[in-house]
């Protein structure tokens, strides 16, 4: 057995054991047996190519199926064939919008044009192929995909609104496998330490991610930390660029941080868990907390078993979880998405009062 898959089983033991607040909710629960099945032997090495992580955390732009089975969609290119269109710039505009191409680079115009000087540094960031992603796009000699330009958007947003040239401790809950990381450490402009807490196996792609990308010796694993009793963030700090630890884990942080971010996954969650999430993080001081949340919250599930939540977490609950601390702004458009539906991925950027 690998060092990886054995790691692996070590979480997915010891989650077993933790506090019900700290383990999967029922969203994630339906999806759990079937992705870490998945991502066992080697195929961590190839997790963004993966169907199941590519469901669940691995976001990409096109549309839905066609990066695994693009040539499902080959009734729409013989339609267009068949319109007889002597323009041969429409089938490239169809393989753009099908792809998700068009929306990539919509997403980099509006980072170029909203992108402030300044910390945290985000102008050089270029995506790494580690993983082996499925979906990559290169606008100007940068690659980017779909999780890189979600963060970099909000990163953006929150530099319009904060000063973060103090910023040197980053806490992520539910980091998915480790963009914002990616991002915060790929600059030695950035003074930054990032902290990813997650379940298994989310937490264990991260890590793979991440060390693949910045070194092993750099970043922090479970194993590591699994039998500390206290985790000092300054002790981190002196000899890691990043750690990766389970969420079961988080009471055992102590010092300070200096922002906290949450990208979609706290929609996915039940409210007692968010709420107990929170409270952990504020304990940790963040003057600045920015969080992605669909405003009308995630959809409901069906019935037991099924993926969905039981109780959605709308945009204005977080209000009454961070009393200490005072809405700063908001956004869909631009910097988050405003789905095809009529449902709003929101951004939320709080500051300490």
């Amino acid at each position: 057995m690998n060092q990886t898959n054995a790691m692996l089983d070590v979480l997915l033991r010891d989650m077993d054991a933790a506090d019900p607040l700290y383990r999967p909710t029922p969203f994630w629960r339906a999806a759990l047996g079937p992705l870490v099945d998945e991502l066992r032997g080697d195929n961590l090495h190839r997790f963004r190519s993966l169907p199941g992580p590519l469901s669940f955390f691995v976001p990409t732009y096109g549309f839905a199926g066609y990066h695994v089975n693009p040539q499902h969609f080959d009734v729409l290119r013989d339609a267009l064939d068949s319109m007889q269109l002597s323009d041969a710039r429409s089938s490239i505009h169809l393989e753009r919008l099908m792809s998700g191409e068009a929306q990539a680079e919509s997403d980099y115009r509006t980072l170029l044009a909203s992108d402030t000087p300044g910390a945290i540094f985000i102008d050089r960031f270029s995506e790494s192929r580690v993983a082996d992603p499925i979906e990559q796009f290169e606008f100007e000699g940068r690659r980017f995909g779909r999780s890189s330009l979600n963060y970099l958007l909000g990163l953006s947003f929150l530099k319009r609104h904060c000063d973060l040239s103090t910023v040197r401790a980053v806490l992520e809950i539910g980091g998915g496998f480790g963009s914002l990381g990616e991002i915060l450490l790929a600059d030695p402009r950035n003074d930054i330490f990032y902290i990813d807490v997650d379940i298994a196996p989310t937490i264990a792609c991260a890590h793979h991610y991440l060390a693949a990308i910045h070194g092993n010796a750099l970043v922090l694993d479970y194993m590591s930390t699994r039998t500390a009793s206290e985790l000092d963030i300054a002790q981190m700090r002196a000899s890691h660029r990043a750690a990766t630890l389970a969420s079961w884990q988080l009471p055992k942080l102590q010092g300070k941080i200096d922002l906290f971010v949450n990208f979609i996954s706290f929609q996915e969650m039940e409210p007692e868990v968010v709420r107990n999430y929170l409270s952990q993080v504020t304990r940790l001081g963040p003057q600045f907390i920015l969080l992605r949340n669909i405003l009308e919250g995630k959809a409901k599930a069906t019935a037991p078993g099924t993926v969905g939540v039981i109780e959605p977490i709308k945009g204005e609950m977080y209000d009454s979880y961070l009393d200490a601390y005072r809405l700063l702004a908001r956004n869909t458009i631009p910097f988050g998405y405003r789905t095809v539906d009529g449902f709003h991925s929101e951004l939320r950027l709080y500051e300490r009062r």
